[in-house]
């Protein structure tokens, strides 16, 4: 009764290719959710799965640090992103540390402790005891100047974990900081910094 009556079928005229086009019909939306389900289909097992979960990890990773070496804010922590971070990062970047020294000076302490003479022992101990006094005064210095230095420049922004962010980044070796530097030993910083 309400049976809906089909049309005859039209014949398909072979429609010439357009110049410029891409030589192919353009897939129903039925034909590319099958493509789509098939290129994300399971992996057969175990083994595969955790083959390409590597896989997909190690190409995030490789991407994020990349980001981080090029100053790609969005490739971030958390703990890194924003001005006063920025500003931390670069203060603590422009200065020298006693820390970029620490490695050499601990190989010579070293070295003199296993040279089996007394006097170059006592050397030794000496080195590695001055050593450890010049980075806890150095990290002293850093936090009384960091602290002031971000009261005056963000007065209205939280200081909460700043000396601690400021102190680990001065501890490690410079080529080894993630964000990489952007300023030069000695550079001056701007004054409008917030700007940035």
């Amino acid at each position: 009764m309400f049976k809906r009556t089909k049309s005859p079928a039209v014949e398909e005229t072979a429609t010439p290719a357009k110049p410029g086009g891409k030589g192919r019909p353009t897939p129903t939306r039925k034909e590319a959710e099958a493509a789509a389900k098939a290129r994300a289909r399971a992996p057969r097992d175990k083994r595969e799965a955790s083959r390409k979960q590597r896989e997909f990890r190690a190409e995030e990773s490789r991407k994020i640090r990349q980001g981080m070496k090029s100053g790609d804010e969005r490739y971030f922590l958390p703990r890194d992103k924003g001005r006063v971070r920025r500003f931390i990062r670069d203060y603590v970047d422009r200065r020298f540390s006693i820390v970029e020294m620490v490695i050499p000076l601990m190989i010579v302490g070293l070295l003199l402790g296993y040279t089996g003479n007394s006097a170059l022992m006592q050397a030794s101990s000496l080195v590695l005891l001055a050593t450890v006094l010049f980075v806890v005064t150095d990290m002293f210095v850093l936090r009384f100047r960091i602290r002031r230095e971000l009261r005056t420049r963000f007065p209205d922004e939280s200081l909460k974990g700043t000396t601690y962010y400021a102190l680990t980044r001065s501890m490690q070796m410079k080529f080894m900081r993630l964000p990489k530097a952007r300023v030069k030993i000695g550079q001056a910083l701007p004054e409008d910094y917030d700007r940035n």
